[in-house]
């Protein structure tokens, strides 16, 4: 968890503790509700992946997800014999094939966003409101830690006429 250049605050590792205390418990107590969906956790993010980016080619699908082309030929193959995901020959190259969302799979999302809605619901109805403003107030906090971040990232570099 920490490396030579960057040692792990004693705060943040008490807060990735703390974080894998609640996911484990959250998996053991929920496991047996997504599992009913049939997917493994890469064709789930390979579904993710499909949907929030629009028509994807195979090379595309392989370097989002880091994996190799035949991988991701194989995930995308089984997700379109489910109906999750279509695949069309690219009107552009003809050796390319796009893949993109089928309704179904758009279904099988909304279906697992809304388990994990009423799951936190679940969590969230016993606490008080002040309880629970410690909640939101995380939660915007690292909303806008995200935000921050991606913004970071896409930042093109200035360009300065200075040496």
């Amino acid at each position: 968890m920490t490396s030579p250049n960057h040692p792990v605050r004693p705060a943040i590792g008490r807060t990735l503790e703390a974080y894998a205390a609640f996911e484990q418990r959250l998996m053991a107590v929920h496991a047996p509700e997504f599992t009913a969906f049939d997917l493994t956790m890469a064709q789930a993010k390979l579904l993710y992946v499909v949907t929030v980016s629009g028509d994807l080619s195979m090379s595309e699908i392989a370097v989002r997800l880091g994996v190799t082309i035949s991988t991701a030929s194989g995930a995308v193959d089984h997700l379109v014999s489910a109906g999750l995901l279509s695949r069309v020959d690219d009107p552009a190259n003809r050796r390319q094939v796009r893949v993109s969302v089928t309704s179904r799979g758009r279904d099988a999302l909304e279906q697992m966003r809304e388990l994990t809605v009423r799951q936190l619901q679940e969590l969230l109805n016993p606490l008080d409101d002040t309880q629970l403003d410690v909640v939101e107030r995380a939660i915007r906090i690292l909303t806008d830690a995200v935000a921050s971040a991606t913004a970071d990232a896409t930042a093109v570099p200035s360009r300065s006429n200075h040496p």
